[in-house]
């Protein structure tokens, strides 16, 4: 399971990076009908490189903190790939 913060309307989609005990992540869709979670659900299965069925959202459907349960990823895996994609995504925003 894994804690998230959630910034729905964002200019742009990305993981940020650490929250406290969360990852904070950002995602272009509105919070309407459930659209920023879907499109949370599908940037995480991306930047894990899971299905989009290996992700699913467990509790936090209507606010910004959320969590989700990922299936066929151990805990230490997916921690690097989401502090690897926190690092380009920081290194493209300091490119700007």
């Amino acid at each position: 399971r894994l804690r998230l913060r959630v910034s729905p309307g964002a200019g742009r989609a990305g993981i940020v990076g650490r929250h406290g005990e969360a990852w904070k992540v950002r995602v272009t869709a509105a919070p309407e009908r459930g659209r920023a979670n879907e499109a949370v659900l599908r940037l995480l299965a991306e930047t894990l490189a899971v299905p989009r069925d290996a992700v699913t959202l467990v509790s936090g459907h209507g606010g910004r903190e959320k969590i989700v349960e990922l299936t066929g990823l151990g805990p230490g895996l997916i921690e690097r790939r989401l502090a690897s994609a926190a690092s380009v995504d920081r290194g493209r925003k300091d490119r700007r």
